[in-house]
C-alpha cells in the first residue's frame, strides 16, 4: 500500500542535515573514509558531573514519571541563575522560564502557537532552515530578510518594506549566527526592540551560540539585555553546543511571560514535557557553566586559528568572526556554493555545507565546523589543498 503525504509535507525539500547524513553513509558504505566538516555537532563529550547528575536521578523512581510540559522547578531556577550570573538580567523562574525538547522543537513550534495561514513571517537570510520550515509547516509565508557580508551579516531594518512589517507577525533573529557566525552588539538587539514595537511583531532569538566566543571583549550580549525586549519577544537558549549536549535535546525559552503561557500550553497538548532527570542534569551544567564554557572555548579557539591559517595559505577569503563553531568561507572563483561542495567531497571525501543550503543569500560561500578533533579537522584540510 501507498499512502501519500500531506501537501504540507510535500512542500518543503528533505532536512539538509539529514541528507548529509546520508551521503556520508553511501560514501563510507563504498569503503571511503569521509570527514565531515558539515554539521555542527561537538566532538567533545558532555561534561562528567552533567553524566553523573543525569544517572543519580534516573535512578530515582519519582522521576519515571510524566514530567510537566512547563518544567521542571530546578531546571527553571538554574536557569534564572544562570541569566543573572552570565547576562545581569533577571528572570522569573515561574514565568519567565520554558524548558523544551531543545531549541529546534521550540523554534518550530513558536509558529503552531502564533502563526495562522497566510501571516508572514520575517527569516534571515542564509539561516538555520528551520525558522523556515516551521513557517510552512504552520501554513504561514515567509519574508527574507538578507544579510551580506558588507553589512556584516546584520539585518537592515530599513530595508524591510513598511507594508510588510505591518502584516509580519513573527521574526527569527540568530547572533551570533549560524551559518555566518556574525555577531551583533546592544545596539543593534534596541533597534530590534525598537522595530519590533513599531510594529507589533513578535521577536525569537535563537541563542543557540551565545557563549562560544574567542576572548572576554567578544562575548556575545543576550537579546534580554535590550531595552523592552520582555514586551516584545523570547529567547531560547541551547545547551547543545556550550555544553556539548546535542544528543540530550534540552534548552529552555526565557522572557515574555504571556508568549512562554502559550507556547506551554501548545506543548502541553502535543508532549509530556523532558524527561526529568534531563532537566536536572541540565540545570548542573548551567550551575557551573563558566568551567565548561571555558574549557570549550579554549579548544574552539585552537581550531578556529589553525583553520583560518590554513585558509590564508590556500588564499581563501573568510568572515573573520572570533564566535561560534563555524567559520563562514568563500568559494573560489568559477564555482557555485554546490559545485566547489561536490568538488571536494568527489577529489577529498571531505564534506563541507554548502551555503545555498541556508538561503539564496548563502551563494558564494560554504561553512566549514569546527566540531572535529583537531587530527581530522588537520586532514581535512590537508586534503583540501590539492584541489588548489
Amino acid at each position: 500500500m501507498i499512502f501519500e503525504e500531506s501537501d504540507r509535507l510535500k512542500s518543503i525539500p528533505p532536512y539538509l542535515f539529514a541528507e548529509i547524513d546520508m551521503i556520508i553513509r553511501k560514501k563510507r558504505e563504498q569503503g571511503f573514509d569521509v570527514i565531515s566538516l558539515g554539521i555542527g555537532d561537538p566532538d567533545v563529550k558532555t561534561p562528567d558531573l552533567v553524566v553523573e547528575e543525569l544517572c543519580r536521578q534516573a535512578w530515582d523512581k519519582e522521576n519515571h514519571k510524566y514530567p510537566s510540559s512547563y518544567g521542571l522547578k530546578a531546571l527553571k531556577i538554574a536557569a534564572s541563575d544562570f541569566y543573572k550570573k552570565r547576562f545581569d538580567i533577571d528572570i522569573d523562574p515561574e514565568n519567565e522560564v520554558l524548558p523544551l525538547w531543545g531549541s529546534k522543537e521550540g523554534i518550530a513550534n513558536i509558529a503552531y502557537t502564533f502563526v495562522n495561514p497566510g501571516d508572514t513571517v520575517l527569516i534571515p537570510d542564509p539561516s538555520y532552515p528551520v525558522y523556515r520550515i516551521g513557517t510552512i509547516f504552520a501554513g504561514g509565508t515567509t519574508h527574507v530578510m538578507p544579510l551580506t557580508e558588507e553589512n556584516n551579516f546584520l539585518i537592515d531594518f530599513n530595508e524591510i518594506d513598511k507594508d510588510v512589517a505591518k502584516k509580519s507577525k513573527l521574526m527569527h533573529v540568530n547572533y551570533p549566527g549560524n551559518p555566518t557566525s556574525a555577531p551583533c552588539n546592544m545596539e543593534f538587539f534596541n533597534k530590534l526592540t525598537d522595530f519590533a514595537s513599531e510594529y507589533n511583531i513578535l521577536v525569537c532569538h535563537d541563542n543557540a551560540y551565545g557563549d562560544i566566543y574567542s576572548e572576554e571583549k567578544y562575548k556575545p550580549v543576550s537579546f534580554l539585555n535590550a531595552k523592552n525586549s520582555k514586551e516584545t519577544g523570547i529567547e531560547f537558549y541551547s545547551l547543545s553546543k556550550s555544553f556539548n549536549m546535542t544528543g540530550w535535546r534540552i534548552s529552555f525559552a526565557a522572557g515574555n511571560s504571556n508568549v512562554l503561557k502559550s507556547l506551554g500550553k501548545y506543548k502541553s497538548n502535543v508532549d509530556s514535557g523532558v524527561f526529568n532527570a534531563v532537566q536536572y542534569a541540565a540545570a548542573a551544567a548551567l550551575e557551573n557553566y563558566e568551567e565548561f564554557i571555558n574549557e570549550n572555548n579554549r579548544i574552539y579557539n585552537r581550531r578556529r586559528q589553525n583553520v583560518w591559517d590554513i585558509l590564508d595559505k590556500l588564499g581563501l577569503k573568510y568572515y573573520k568572526s572570533f564566535n561560534t563553531v563555524y567559520i563562514w568561507v568563500k568559494v573560489p572563483e568559477g564555482y557555485t556554493s554546490a559545485s566547489f561542495a561536490k568538488l571536494l567531497l568527489d577529489r577529498t571525501n571531505v564534506v563541507v555545507t554548502p551555503g545555498n543550503a541556508y538561503g539564496k543569500h548563502g551563494e558564494g560561500y560554504f561553512r566549514i565546523s569546527l566540531t572535529i578533533e583537531d587530527d581530522r579537522l588537520e586532514e581535512a584540510l590537508d586534503r583540501m589543498k590539492n584541489v588548489f
